[in-house]
């Protein structure tokens, strides 16, 4: 069956303009629709499915109401953005979502005018549609701006830096609290819906700013009284004092399910001026059982069976099924706990993605989620480390960036014992570059004293964290997504040498390969078949100065490999080095190209960027043809056993 035929109102939709034809009566059958085309879709692709069915009735309201994309919505982080992906011209490319070449997982301005503002990160909503008020206003044009932020995303200290300026410059703007966190506001009946419904009437707030003219005349006294009075009365029937003293008009809770009442608030909402908040209550996972019986599992899903929400097998990547880097975090966390009682464990907001909820069962004491604040994680731990505790920030990479300055100045600066276990480093597939560790390297490599290791296996990662955790200073193990080589993971811990590398394989004195982390493997591969010499660097910073100045004597070529961005990376050090010492050895970098990379799967990732095998061989081949003008021994020797069939 078609698209058409199994989503018949659905595809009378493709865009807002179509969906505000329809008759309001129609819109909870548009729901239905909407939401199960939606776990059709995810079930094939994999992607985030609990946030997005959460935010089907709010996000087919706000599109009923508002006049999109001409008024302004802005989404916040995007894991719930694939209803409105679906209602934005963009249906029948949901089989796409997240592969090379097709849709983004989240919102991204060159797909759709309708995306309005790239997100990824979250906490940015509310900055970005107070900006687009203001443009508005300083253009005279009128149009509303709305951002949809998560009860998660207000937890982050921007959320309320942007509320405080836009209620300071009583800015016309909407923001929707989509809160999914049912223990929060668990009250949402016929009272709270009629109590919505009075406060965003034009009649309630006609009087509201009647009296509050005829009560500025009062004396001081008087007026301050009549305030608190007002204050007193709405903060017994709806939790919004808070938003109030920030200078935005609190309407709320509402059922964020119950689409007629979302359009009826909405509509009242459209017509006012100034600050305004609605508290939107949502399940997560709602209208799909296998989601709304376990939302966190189904947060971020690969594809699965849609009748029962079971996972579907994986197709196999030829690498052995041992443990991710991930798991081995989790693991080492938890024996190094049980060794030194100073040790704490740090996340924001990501407990289970960096691995840590057997460390949090194990150790609740010294378990700390500080929520999406990145910022606050960062200087938590360096507070903890003045005090004598042992502080470990388990953080992806790219969120990292958010607490750069704290790394700069609270950490760093002050030389504290904070180790930084930095996940997601390099590429990650299907995210695409919002969530890409690229560029980690680059802003950590700048810091003085900053100690920075790249593991090549599973085991090398276990001893550079314990190695860290020695360590007197701040230091870094960046580590990628998903699993390593395959290398068995030794229980006994040992620390490395601080800035010692390890030279793997000598050669014939024409190439020597210096790779960092995730590329030692392929570099081990080519360096075999060319019989050049292979060093697994392991320290970014220090780096092992003599080692590689011993290459450089020793060697005609030499190749770094990272998977890290070329701009500011550890093959700009080596080039530095060598430029600072005087040493003439040909030099050729191989890292991430300088330029963003897009989502796809990680194999496709690394093969477009030419940090797979077959890319580093033809760099380095093509190195070495052009430094010497004719093809190298290495390299016709490459080629005869290309020919013969022998190398891939």
């Amino acid at each position: 069956m078609s698209y058409a035929s199994r989503y018949p109102l659905l595809a009378q939709c493709p865009t807002p303009a179509d969906l505000r034809q329809l008759e309001q009566e129609r819109l909870p059958e548009l729901c239905d629709e909407l939401r199960g085309y939606l776990v059709e879709s995810v079930a094939k692709t994999g992607g985030h499915l609990g946030a997005s069915l959460g935010t089907i009735e709010l996000t087919v309201a706000l599109h009923y109401v508002f006049d999109t994309p001409r008024d302004r919505l802005v989404w916040d982080v995007g894991h719930q953005t694939y209803g409105h992906k679906i209602l934005t011209g963009r249906a029948e490319r949901m089989h796409t979502m997240r592969k090379q070449g097709g849709l983004a997982g989240f919102t991204k301005r060159e797909e759709s005018e309708y995306d309005t503002f790239g997100v990824g990160h979250s906490s940015t909503s509310i900055s970005a549609a107070l900006g687009m008020a203001m443009a508005a206003r300083a253009r005279d044009e009128s149009r509303k701006c709305v951002a949809v932020i998560g009860d998660g995303a207000m937890t982050a200290g921007m959320a309320f830096e942007a509320m405080n300026n836009a209620g300071d410059w009583k800015a016309d703007m909407l923001v929707v609290l989509n809160d999914n966190d049912m223990s929060i506001s668990p009250n949402v009946g016929a009272l709270n819906k009629y109590l919505t419904r009075i406060l965003s009437s034009q009649t309630y707030a006609s009087a509201r700013e009647g009296g509050k003219k005829v009560l500025e005349h009062l004396p001081g006294p008087m007026w301050e009284l009549a305030r608190r009075a007002e204050e007193h009365a709405k903060g017994m029937v709806a939790p919004g004092t808070l938003f109030e003293e920030l200078g935005f008009n609190y309407y709320g809770p509402v059922d964020g399910h119950d689409i007629n009442e979302l359009v009826h608030v909405l509509e009242n909402l459209k017509a006012m001026k100034g600050p305004l908040l609605l508290h939107a209550v949502t399940q997560k996972g709602k209208g799909y059982k296998p989601a709304e019986d376990d939302a966190l599992a189904l947060h971020a899903v690969t594809p699965f069976d849609p009748a029962t929400g079971d996972k579907l097998p994986a197709a196999g990547n030829g690498k052995p099924g041992g443990p991710s880097y991930t798991q081995v975090f989790g693991e080492w966390l938890c024996d190094m706990a049980e060794i030194d009682p100073r040790l704490a464990g740090i996340t924001p907001a990501m407990r289970e993605g960096s691995g840590l909820v057997e460390f949090h069962k194990r150790f609740p004491d010294r378990y700390f989620d500080v929520g999406i604040a990145e910022q606050h994680a960062v200087t938590l731990a360096a507070g903890l480390a003045c005090e004598g505790i042992k502080p470990v920030v388990a953080i992806y990479s790219t969120f990292l960036q958010r607490g750069y300055d704290q790394m700069v100045h609270d950490v760093v600066l002050q030389k504290l014992p904070v180790l930084f276990a930095i996940d997601r480093a390099g590429l990650v597939g299907a995210d695409g570059p919002t969530h890409a560790g690229s560029f980690d390297v680059a802003y950590m490599r700048c810091l003085p004293e900053m100690v920075i290791m790249a593991p090549a296996d599973e085991n090398e990662c276990r001893q550079m964290l314990y190695t860290g955790f020695l360590h007197s200073g701040p230091a870094a193990v960046r580590y990628p997504r998903g699993s390593g080589p395959g290398v068995a993971v030794e229980r006994e811990m040992r620390a490395l040498p601080i800035g010692r590398a390890e030279l793997r394989r000598e050669g014939d004195g024409e190439l020597a390969l210096l790779a960092f982390g995730t590329l030692v493997e392929p570099a081990a591969a080519l360096a075999r078949e060319l019989d050049a010499t292979l060093v697994n660097m392991r320290f970014v910073k220090p780096l092992d100065e003599a080692l590689i100045v011993a290459m450089a004597a020793r060697h005609r070529l030499l190749v770094t490999l990272e998977e890290a961005s070329l701009a500011g990376g550890a093959g700009e050090a080596i080039a530095a080095l060598l430029q600072e010492r005087e040493l003439q050895t040909p030099l050729l970098n191989i890292a991430l190209p300088d330029r963003f990379i897009e989502h796809g799967s990680r194999e496709q990732l690394l093969c477009e960027c030419g940090l797979d095998l077959h890319g580093i061989r033809q760099r380095t081949r093509e190195f070495m043809d052009k430094r010497t003008g004719a093809p190298t021994p290495a390299a016709t020797a490459t080629a005869r056993m290309q020919t013969l069939g022998r190398v891939s």
